[in-house]
């Protein structure tokens, strides 16, 4: 086996992604030198994802991070489907699965800007970790041969300098606009579709427990469908932060979207609120994506998360589904640099993430977000399986369990890829 340890990789986008691998790749003995490149000027602050499941907390564990995460987010209890006159259709109750304890995997809730604050943060105490902020891709020089022997990139620094940085391995965590993957693959080569529906995401102080609302609710309509999440619990629920988004007409540009957001709160929220009656604290338009690269690797260049693989925010599985990477890549990495892996496990990583998200993230995103706005409110407890399923699971604590666990099936074990001491030689990676 050729020696596949790591000297040095490079990063390309500082969000919750690329900043949590470049945490777990500062574990690595003997550690390489991680540099994060990101065109922007600093964090992203706009309102996105806030849910994370299972597979996300078992990583936020093994970087260091979960007790704080716990300690400024909360765990939300109860989540359900509703009609959009209230009526409550069926839901989860996560109480009866756990004892409220902060050291399960139990869903959390933590905004993302915060989160990639704190990862920034943690980052910075790491010897051989540097981001730099406002340095942008302009070029992919070497790394995408299969004979290339490292890679190299072309990046335009604060005044216009141009810099060549060079790593044996490039990972874009670069997001849904990569401009990593649009050097690997091509400027539109991103197979999949876009919904034409926008979604408008808002972060809002609006006291909704005076109306019933749990934690968490989808609210079926064919007009005014949404999601209404608290993200920010108080004691006063008048101080109650919670995600507001909801689909919109297709056809409207970002200037409408927004003129419209006081009329679709007052027609779509319970007691239909007049603006006097909440604050908003963020909003933003978006149009929301089911797309995945044909390849995660070619060569020493990598893909992960929202680079490779986008889907519509409705279930979370966005944002889980990209941690899921990390914990892939930084599993292939860490055998790589033990010594027990060479560079063909990260072909095992591009095929399974992969088959991960066409097997299940996105038929699940799909059916979520199809649930909201395609289905019939008053029938769909008569047609929707997964509703039916849900319904039952408040009487069966086993089959609530099974189904609040699903996010599990998106974890594999790459170091059942790993060398094993007795196999010796070119009996490396058997297995792929």
């Amino acid at each position: 086996m050729a020696n596949s340890q790591l000297s040095s990789i490079i990063i390309v986008g500082a969000g919750p992604s690329g900043l949590l691998l470049a945490l777990l790749l500062a574990d690595l003995s003997p550690r390489p030198t991680i540099t994060i490149l990101d065109a922007a000027p600093t964090l992203n602050e706009a309102p996105r994802a806030t849910h994370y499941g299972s597979p996300a907390i078992q990583l936020f564990r093994k970087a260091g991070i979960l007790e704080e995460i716990r300690r400024d987010g909360y765990m939300p209890e109860k989540i359900c489907w509703r009609k959009l006159n209230g009526e409550r259709i069926c839901g989860y109750d996560r109480s009866l699965l756990h004892d409220g304890g902060l050291d399960g995997d139990g869903l959390t809730v933590y905004w993302v800007g915060r989160l990639c604050a704190l990862l920034e943060r943690e980052v910075k105490k790491r010897t051989g970790v540097s981001v730099q902020w406002d340095h942008k891709v302009t070029g992919l020089k070497s790394g995408l041969d299969p004979q290339d022997t490292s890679a190299a990139l072309e990046v335009e620094g604060p005044g216009g300098k141009t810099t060549t940085y060079t790593a044996n391995y490039i990972v874009g965590c670069d997001g849904g606009n990569s401009t990593v993957r649009r050097l690997m693959h091509g400027q539109r080569n991103f197979p999949g579709f876009s919904w034409d529906v926008p979604i408008v995401a808002t972060n809002t102080m609006i006291d909704l427990d005076r109306f019933g609302w749990e934690d968490t609710q989808f609210v079926i309509d064919p007009v005014h469908w949404f999601m209404a999440a608290r993200i920010g619990a108080h004691d006063d629920p008048k101080q109650n932060i919670w995600r507001i988004s909801y689909g919109e007409k297709a056809g409207l540009s970002n200037e409408e979207l927004m003129e419209r957001q006081e009329m679709k709160f007052e027609q779509m929220l319970p007691g239909h609120p007049k603006p006097s009656e909440y604050r908003i604290l963020n909003k933003s338009p978006y149009r929301v994506h089911q797309r995945c690269v044909e390849r995660m690797r070619v060569g020493r260049v990598l893909l992960a998360a929202d680079a490779a693989h986008l889907c519509n925010p409705f279930g979370g599985l966005g944002l889980t589904g990209g941690i899921v990477d990390v914990g892939a890549l930084m599993q292939c990495f860490e055998g790589m640099q033990k010594g027990v892996a060479d560079d063909r496990i990260l072909d095992k990583y591009c095929e399974v993430q992969r088959r991960m998200w066409h097997d299940i993230i996105n038929p699940v995103s799909t059916a979520n977000i199809r649930r909201l706005h395609l289905q019939d409110p008053d029938r769909v407890l008569a047609e929707d399986e997964m509703m039916q399923l849900v319904k039952k699971a408040e009487t069966d604590l086993e089959l609530s369990r099974e189904l609040q666990s699903a996010g599990d099936m998106l974890v594999y074990d790459y170091t059942q890829h790993y060398r094993r001491a007795s196999g010796g030689g070119d009996a490396v990676l058997a297995k792929l």
